[in-house]
């Protein structure tokens, strides 16, 4: 019987033994490969359709953003109205998204109506026209948009940081202006669309509770697209990185506070320090009780939240810090935070402090194993980067078993001023 007087034993997550549940994989009758998780207990289900067709093949600015919006604006049959009323007629989402390398579409449905809706995905991928006026609409707002967020310091930064670190024409480090959007024709759509998307190279991941014959009706829509049968071509963006490595913008003279970044480039996660780079971030600056928090937030008060983490990339990548605190204390908050590099170079973490971070991270992991949605997300950036399950399991490991040695060899190798581009908008 339970003992109800007797309290539990306390156990550290690091304890805990984390297993990644498997993904079945499928390949349709073009080639492309399917992974699906079968889990859940809601009759709702994922599919997101991957393609590489991120900015990273365009020749021109905003064609790869502009491309995968507008996909879903019109087809000669169906018009962009017809087409947002078919997915929300059975309550279901269709959202696309553009990122460096990639671009997806995304639905989201109550299972029983997969069906229904994967032959209008098809006809989008094989029929997109790119009306004219949807194009002008989509022009004048996004130029409305930038407008709006020019004025805004934070935004400054994030684009102007990531020229610095890159360079300026690298699909990392490219940003948008208005001129950009102006030089947008509707034939450059329909012809990126044509070789990325119709004859393009594409990878499906699906989650939740899969209805029955999913796999044949996978096949009998997106199997049938001319997808996957040509190879894409292998481009090559150098990096061109500024030479300057401290900035001062002033973007807006009525600016009570200023945005501010710091970043170094940093290599991708085939790279042995990437793991363990993770426990030190987030010791420095990764979580609510990381060093940069207790010190600029809650001792110094000022910032509401600074954060530093790696972005996710999938080339090449940097380590981020990310705040933005009172315009008189800008400097002040930079100051603080190369003594935090200082102190993790020059003093061991403590036990305690390591072990806190520790049981964060498996924590995380385990929140990011809960449910279907989960599981394939973890899936896709693995499968997406060219690592496989080992690494999922190697990762766990390298944060049980990281020792504070390791945590000072590694703030020692990369937490040093001079390496970090440094920027303030105010």
């Amino acid at each position: 019987m339970l003992n109800r007087i007797q309290a539990p034993v306390i156990k550290d997550a690091t304890e805990f033994t984390l297993a990644l549940k498997p993904y079945e994989k499928y390949v349709l009758d073009n080639g492309v490969e399917v992974y699906a998780v079968h889990a859940g207990t809601q009759e709702v289900m994922s599919v997101e359709l991957v393609f590489k067709a991120g900015n990273w093949y365009e020749q021109q600015n905003n064609v790869a953003a502009a491309s995968n919006f507008l996909i879903k604006n019109g087809t000669s049959a169906k018009t962009a109205f017809q087409l947002n009323e078919h997915f929300d007629y059975y309550g279901s989402h269709l959202s696309r998204g553009c990122y460096n390398e990639t671009a997806t579409i995304i639905l989201h449905c109550i299972n029983r109506h997969m069906g229904t809706h994967l032959p209008v995905i098809a006809e989008m991928i094989n029929d997109a026209i790119y009306p004219q006026h949807e194009l002008d609409i989509y022009k004048q707002n996004m130029q409305q948009r930038l407008s709006v967020n020019l004025k805004k310091c934070d935004f400054v930064a994030g684009r102007l940081i990531d020229e610095y670190v890159f360079g300026k024409n690298h699909p990392y480090g490219v940003y948008s202006n208005p001129e950009h959007y102006d030089a947008l024709q509707q034939q450059q759509l329909l012809d990126y669309y044509k070789q990325f998307y119709t004859n393009g190279h594409c990878t499906i991941f699906a989650a939740g509770v899969l209805p029955a014959g999913f796999i044949q009706q996978l096949n009998a829509s997106i199997g049938q697209l001319p997808l996957n049968k040509t190879i894409l071509p292998a481009i090559v963006h150098p990096l061109t990185p500024a030479e300057e490595k401290k900035y001062r913008i002033s973007n807006d003279a009525n600016a009570v506070q200023g945005a501010i970044r710091l970043a170094q480039p940093f290599p991708n996660r085939h790279h042995p320090d990437f793991q363990p780079v993770q426990v030190l971030n987030t010791l420095f600056g990764g979580f609510f009780g990381s060093r940069l928090m207790s010190n600029i937030r809650e001792d110094k008060g000022y910032t509401y939240g600074i954060h530093s983490y790696i972005l996710n990339h999938i080339s090449s990548t940097a380590w981020m810090i990310s705040t933005e605190a009172g315009k008189d204390v800008c400097e002040a908050t930079i100051k603080e935070i190369y003594f935090e590099m200082e102190e993790l170079r020059n003093e061991p973490v403590d036990d305690d402090e390591l072990q806190l971070v520790k049981n964060y991270l498996i924590g995380t992991i385990l929140g990011d194993l809960d449910g279907p949605f989960q599981i394939i997300g973890r899936w896709k950036n693995l499968i997406l980067n060219g690592l496989d399950e080992n690494y999922f399991y190697s990762s766990v490991e390298t944060i049980k078993k990281i020792s504070a040695k390791e945590i000072q060899e590694l703030a020692n190798k990369y937490l040093h001023p001079e390496k970090f581009y440094e920027l303030v908008v105010v």
